[in-house]
């Protein structure tokens, strides 16, 4: 019973990570970031952009977490 409850919980994690993950805004601009302004920065959105992180890295855990108590075999 507890097996099959963090299993599903493990699947509903790792698509909750995956959409996390599409979620984040790329990184880099490419080269349409040459000619762009550097005033397209806000800090609401860095701060968005840092709860997203906290929140894929959390999610992270947990996923990891589960992969290593289910594989393990520690729950019989």
């Amino acid at each position: 019973m507890l097996t099959t409850i963090l299993s599903w919980t493990w699947i509903g994690t790792g698509l909750l990570l995956i959409i996390l993950v599409l979620l984040h805004s790329p990184k880099g601009d490419g080269m349409g970031g040459l000619a762009a302004s550097g005033s397209s920065m806000f800090s609401s959105a860095s701060s968005a952009e840092a709860t997203l992180n906290r929140v894929t890295w959390t999610c992270l855990a947990i996923f990891l977490s589960l992969a290593v108590i289910l594989s393990a075999g520690w729950l019989g």
